[in-house]
Parts: structure tokens; sequence; C-alpha cells
């Protein structure tokens, strides 16, 4: 069964906006399958890189990561509440890039528009995606090591 990335992230954006209520964990067969204890979030994301100190910054200036603490007492970047998804590719996808890239990062954004407009101000190309989801909207860009990244504006649950 092949499920492309976006209708995965329909799929967890629905649950979000349905909510616990909508799905008794009990009903779903997958659920059964749990073990007691399950990760929370993702805690770090850890990665090679050329120039790992450049590329750190560039992540703080043209996307707001705050960079890793270099004491236990600072800050540390804090990322909103809402829809994660975990998905593996298979090896030959051209989703992520090119063949040597083995991940891509998607980050949630509240106003896809204003932050394609600030990458631009910064002269970073991003394409947006034209269509429009029913989960929400999407654009593409590259970090300076060609590493792709995937801005997701969620799309607003209907009451």
């Amino acid at each position: 069964m092949n499920i492309d990335r976006r209708s995965l992230i329909l799929g967890a954006s629905t649950f979000m906006a349905l909510g616990a209520t909508g799905v008794a964990e009990s009903e779903t067969s997958e659920a059964k399958n749990l073990p007691a204890e399950r990760v929370q979030g993702i805690g770090g994301f850890f990665f090679r890189s050329q120039d790992p100190k450049s590329l750190a910054v560039w992540y703080q200036r043209n996307l707001g990561i705050v960079l890793t603490p270099t004491e236990y007492n600072q800050p540390v970047w804090q990322q909103s509440a809402g829809p994660t998804v975990l998905q593996p590719f298979s090896m030959n996808s051209k989703y992520i890039g090119p063949p040597q890239h083995s991940w891509m990062l998607n980050f949630r954004v509240a106003n896809l528009d204003a932050m394609v407009a600030q990458l631009r101000a910064s002269n970073i190309e991003v394409e947006i995606d034209p269509q429009v989801y029913p989960n929400g909207r999407f654009a593409r860009l590259q970090d300076p090591e060609g590493n792709h990244i995937e801005l997701w504006q969620p799309a607003i649950p209907k009451s």
C-alpha cells in the first residue's frame, strides 16, 4: 500500500481536529499493538554538516530556530504543539530529494505567505505548491547545504 506524504499528514491533522473523542483507542486495531510506554515527541534532530556552526546560524536567522545552548541554564528552542508525522520513504523516493539525502524536515508554520516573503527577502529560493490540500498548504526550499525543507501551514479545522 502506497501512501503519499500529504495523505499521511492529512490523516494526522484530521485526527488532531477530531480529537481523542472522535475515535476511541480501543476501537482501532493499531492502538491494540502500541506499547504501554511511548515517546512523547521529537526531542532533537541531529544530522551531519559540512559547516555545522554556519548552518545552525542559517536556521536561526531564517527559520527562527534558536541555537542549541552551550550551558544548561540557557533556553532551548520550543516548538508549538501540533501534529507531527514520522514516515519512512523508500530508498528510491524522489520526494525527499536526491538519493544522497536521507532525510527532509517538515516545519509547521502559522503563516506560509509571511514565512515565504521573509525567506525570499533573504534571497532564499522557495517554491510554493500551488495546490491547497484539505490539510493545508506547502512550500519547499533547501538549506545552504542542499538539504530539502518543507514548510506546512496546517488547515484550520472547520467547527
